[in-house]
């Protein structure tokens, strides 16, 4: 309490202070300038980090994230191919069926013609060899994990994970049960995941556009090349 008080007792008295010093600099006496209380710190100047593109207003952005002054001969080639490679992984993704309780109606109703994932070039594959995305919708229980898992394991590198509903990305209604994985990114990495319970169509369609414009910015042969 006595600490208290002599916290506030001094803050009175800077308070009074610093308004003793506004009054004398309003009515003619300039010696001293009054301190600002409230004074914001100046903001620093955003500076581009080395290697980025710098774009002035009017200027034609260049469709490549990966082009910037300066760059030699086989790191533009090898950006290139990854231009080239991303393309064709974004327009060409091929999800694993592998529903589990009830958010996989909804991914049948992704897959249907109203939402028509065709037209995305994303196909559903019936084994894990020849896909690249891996959509876990439902209940991820101890006994699938291990099912989880293998087939993860089996799917060929570069391959992605799509979380679908509540359930899969954090147990949902049975997180305390015994019985319930608490997430699917307990035994796999996740890349995306769509809440909801269920989620709809439209929300599992997002989030495989966002998983492709995720493929669109990997910097695979520019990592091997530098490293």
């Amino acid at each position: 309490m006595l600490a208290r008080y002599v916290w506030r007792a001094s803050l009175r008295h800077q308070t009074r202070k610093h308004l003793i010093q506004s009054l004398k600099y309003s009515t003619g006496d300039k010696s001293e300038k009054p301190k600002n209380i409230s004074q914001k710190p100046k903001s620093k100047a955003y500076v581009n980090p080395p290697g980025s593109p710098t774009y002035k207003v009017g200027d034609v952005r260049r469709y490549s994230p990966f082009h910037y002054k300066g760059q030699g001969k086989v790191e533009w080639v090898v950006a290139r191919l990854d231009d080239i490679l991303n393309w064709s992984r974004k327009g060409s993704l091929w999800p694993l069926t592998f529903g589990l309780a009830c958010c996989a109606l909804e991914m049948m109703h992704y897959a249907g013609p109203r939402y028509d994932m065709d037209r995305y070039g994303m196909v559903f594959r019936g084994t894990p060899r020849q896909t690249d995305v891996i959509i876990v919708a439902g209940t991820v229980t101890n006994k699938m994990a291990p099912v989880l898992r293998k087939t993860y394991d089996h799917m060929p590198d570069p391959r992605f994970v799509v979380s679908m509903g509540s359930c899969a990305n954090g147990g949902g209604y049975y997180h305390y049960t015994y019985s319930t994985v608490r997430g699917c990114d307990r035994i796999i990495p996740v890349d995306i995941y769509v809440p909801g319970c269920p989620p709809t169509a439209e929300a599992l369609l997002y989030g495989m556009l966002l998983l492709a414009k995720k493929v669109k910015r990997m910097r695979m042969c520019q990592t091997w090349y530098r490293h």
